[in-house]
Parts: structure tokens; C-alpha cells; sequence
């Protein structure tokens, strides 16, 4: 079991692997089984996460230190968390369009992703230091991209294979999360995490 004195090489190992947000936990499953266009849209997807979400990680571990713990208003971390990740992509947006206008992201799907406000709440409950903090949301959007890349190699794979009709499109991608899921139990028990 993770905690604030483990090694952040291990907290990170554990959010990526053995606690994998999308397969162990079954967090951000709309997002996952809607990144559709092959290994470069789940890799764009998965970065645009990634940033949000490490971003999103520092200002909610600063937000949380020094202003919910201190008033003793840890009760409102919900609702400052969703404003926190709103106006992060909105900024995201807007440096998106302004600097990166050959890529479109899909800003509903980062906003309405729910594993940043998931990464977000997992290191206040865990109680984290910045550096650990750090480690475990890190860990958490590498184990998101993991999955989606992944899954989106899996993908292309069925939709040449011969799939019977009636489990062509989320029916099969039910089961080969289900297996993907069972893959990443594989993990439990490593390095005694």
C-alpha cells in the first residue's frame, strides 16, 4: 500500500501500473472508449491529459496546503477542483489555438475527463507532499496513456478480425478492456505495492 513515506519511484510505479486509474479502477471510461483514430489521436488525447492533469496536480496541492487545509474548509475541494480544472483548459484551449493550430483537441473530453479531478482528490486523501504528489498524478496520466495507446493498437487489430455482428463496436471493447484489466492485475503484489 502506497503512502506519504513511500518512494515517489514507487509511488509512480504504483499509479501506473499496479493501481492503473483506467483498469484497476475503472476511472475515465467515457474518455477511454471514445479516443477513436489510431495510435497519433490517442497519443495527442493522452498528452493533452497528461498536461492538464500534472498541471492541474500542482495548483490543486497548492490550493489544497495553503488554502482548504489551513481554513479548514477541505470540505469545498470538489467544487474548487472542477473550477481548477475548467479554467486550466480553457487556458489549454487558448494556448492550443494560438500556438498548436494543425492539432484539434477535444476540450470537452479533457474537461469532462474525470481522472484529473480523480488524481486530484486521490492525493489529498492520501495525504501527499508536493513531491510525492507530483509522483502520483505523473504516474496516473502515464497509466492513462498507457491504456488508451494500448487499447488503441487493440482496436485497429478487431476491426480486421472477424467479429461476430453482434459484438462489433462497444460490446468487444467491453471485453478486451475486461482482459486488459485482468493483464494489469498481473502487477498486484509487485515490489509489495
Amino acid at each position: 500500500m502506497i503512502s506519504n513515506q513511500s518512494h515517489p519511484v514507487l509511488i509512480f510505479f504504483s499509479a501506473c501500473f499496479v493501481n492503473n486509474i483506467v483498469f484497476a479502477q475503472a476511472i475515465g471510461l467515457c474518455a477511454f472508449f471514445n479516443v477513436h483514430g489510431g495510435f497519433k489521436a490517442s497519443f495527442l488525447q493522452g498528452l493533452a491529459i497528461m498536461v492538464i492533469n500534472i498541471a492541474a496536480s500542482i495548483v490543486f496541492w497548492m490550493f489544497n496546503a495553503y488554502i482548504l487545509a489551513p481554513y479548514n474548509i477541505a470540505y469545498l475541494d470538489i467544487v474548487s477542483f472542477v473550477l481548477i480544472i475548467v479554467l486550466l483548459v480553457q487556458a489549454a484551449g487558448l494556448f492550443a489555438e494560438k500556438f498548436l493550430p494543425l492539432y484539434r483537441f477535444d476540450l470537452f473530453f479533457i474537461s469532462a475527463n474525470c481522472i484529473i479531478l480523480a488524481s486530484g482528490l486521490l492525493n489529498t486523501g492520501y495525504g501527499f507532499n508536493f513531491v510525492n504528489s507530483m509522483a502520483h498524478s505523473t504516474g496516473i496520466a502515464f497509466g492513462y496513456v498507457l491504456a488508451i495507446i494500448l487499447f488503441s493498437g487493440l482496436r485497429e487489430k478487431i476491426e480486421i478480425a472477424p467479429v461476430p455482428e453482434a459484438l462489433k463496436g462497444y460490446p468487444v471493447s467491453f471485453v478486451l478492456a475486461g482482459l486488459m484489466s485482468m493483464v494489469f492485475l498481473g502487477f498486484r503484489g509487485l515490489l509489495g505495492l
